[in-house]
């Protein structure tokens, strides 16, 4: 695999990938998307797309052109390294449907299901759980 090529002791995208599998599914966004018309970016991968957006502090323009641009983004999504990416304002019109439907709080719980059941967050001195610094290799 290339991006095993590229980041031979792999990197945090890419260990998600490898543990997690796609971590947002389609069905859970069914609602915010009509079936019809010409076949968009899939939700799933819009929403993985936010997250890592936030995870690096990116704009929308910066966040697609890591889509376009690095590999590690193209492995997390699951993407070719040919795949063209998508405009920018696709990811504001995501997010206006997840908060018009009240989705938004299922991307947080994927997130976190699917990262404590890897354990990567341990029990802190507070009462909060705080993330490890490396994921598991």
């Amino acid at each position: 695999m290339v991006a095993w090529a590229a980041f031979p002791k792999g990197c945090l995208a890419m260990r998600v990938r490898d543990a997690l599998g796609p971590l947002f599914g389609d069905e859970v966004f069914r609602s915010a998307f009509g079936v019809r018309g010409r076949p968009g970016v899939a939700p799933g991968q819009l929403a993985l797309v936010s997250v890592l957006q936030f995870a690096e502090n990116l704009t929308d323009r910066q966040a697609v052109h890591a889509v376009r641009a690095r590999i590690d983004w193209k492995y997390l999504l699951g993407l070719d390294l040919t795949d063209p990416g998508f405009g920018f304002t696709v990811l504001a019109g995501f997010r206006d449907r997840l908060l018009a439907r009240s989705l938004e709080e299922e991307i947080l719980d994927l997130l976190w299901n699917g990262s404590r059941s890897w354990g990567w967050w341990q029990a802190g001195a507070g009462s909060a759980p705080t993330p490890r610094m490396c994921l598991p290799q």
